[in-house]
């Protein structure tokens, strides 16, 4: 896949703003006295855990299917659960056919979820990058479209919505907090943030279990690395070879935070607690990393974006 630049990105975003008003609300945010109190900062939280579908990936499911010709040709895609979610709301919204392929060990409760639309579910007994390599493969032979959770600019365009409305609503920001898996969302929120508000630090925050884009922007290329469990599900996995995600990383991303399991559990259940907010494993790495290092954000303006709700209460 072709590079993509910080303009690229940036021209993305803007792009797709118009697209997905009529179709997504304008997620709130709101101060957090929790994490205020806990981090001596000022923290802001963007809700996207109340988003359609319960996280983010709405955003850019629906941002690729609109750029696509009509009649729109089915899709394929693969998730550990999120994206699965937003393409099969999107692709129904929008009358599509989609397939999508899921590593077997992904949330039951998500898996669940996903039995309720009209998509063809695909298991295996496989990682999450086994199992785009798979979808990739079954887009190619069958003709259809492969949508990658992170690894496609009109996806990376829809994420970066939610930097849009966040320098909106909280303006002056000295640092945005964003869990990060294959970087697809940080990419897009970096990419419009720095045009916008250049001062305002993006801070990239990764599960210490599965730290694939914090240990491959330290090595200076992409690395094939094993990870371990994590509550972080939704962070979880590889990078793809040649993803354009990656040097965006490189050249937006200001700061690398790892979080501990402890930490993220720490994050779902002080905010669930304190704020009646369910937030999902990769959300509490971002409200973790502001746990983990108060120091870096004491006496500063802060926003932590929740990226998804897609967990059980209990």
């Amino acid at each position: 896949m072709n590079e993509m630049s910080p303009n690229d990105a940036l021209r993305e975003v803007l792009a797709a703003a118009p697209r997905l008003t009529s179709l997504l609300p304008e997620t709130p945010v709101r101060q957090s006295m929790a994490l205020s109190r806990s981090s001596g900062c000022e923290a802001w939280l963007k809700l996207e855990n109340l988003q359609v579908t319960g996280s983010f990936k709405i955003r850019g499911a629906f941002n690729k299917l609109l750029s696509l010709p009509q009649p729109r040709p089915p899709v394929v895609a693969a998730s550990t659960g999120n994206h699965a979610l937003a393409m099969a709301h999107a692709s129904r919204s929008l009358g599509c056919a989609c397939t999508l392929v899921m590593p077997s060990s992904a949330s039951p409760y998500k898996i669940a979820a996903l039995r309720k639309y009209d998509v063809q579910l695909r298991l295996l007994p496989a990682d999450e990058v086994a199992a785009e390599t798979e979808a990739r493969q079954t887009a190619t032979a069958q003709g259809h479209v492969f949508v990658s959770p992170y690894n496609d600019p009109a996806v990376i365009g829809g994420q970066g919505t939610t930097g849009l409305e966040l320098i909106r609503q909280v303006p002056n920001l000295d640092a945005i907090l964003v869990s990060v898996g294959g970087g697809g969302l940080i990419s897009g929120i970096a990419a419009i943030c720095k045009a916008v508000s250049p001062r305002t630090r993006i801070v990239g925050c990764s599960p210490s279990a599965s730290p694939v884009m914090h240990e491959s922007i330290n090595a200076g290329r992409i690395i094939a690395r094993s990870t371990q469990p994590t509550l972080s599900d939704g962070t979880a996995g590889g990078i793809e070879p040649g993803a354009i995600t990656y040097p965006l990383c490189q050249s937006l991303v200001d700061e690398w935070l790892l979080v501990s399991e402890e930490q993220i559990a720490r994050a779902i259940k002080l905010l669930f607690d304190e704020e009646a907010l369910t937030v999902e494993g990769a959300a509490g790495v971002a409200a973790g990393a502001l746990l983990s290092y108060p120091e870096r954000f004491s006496q500063k303006r802060v926003a932590v974006v929740l990226c998804g709700g897609n967990v059980r209460p209990t």
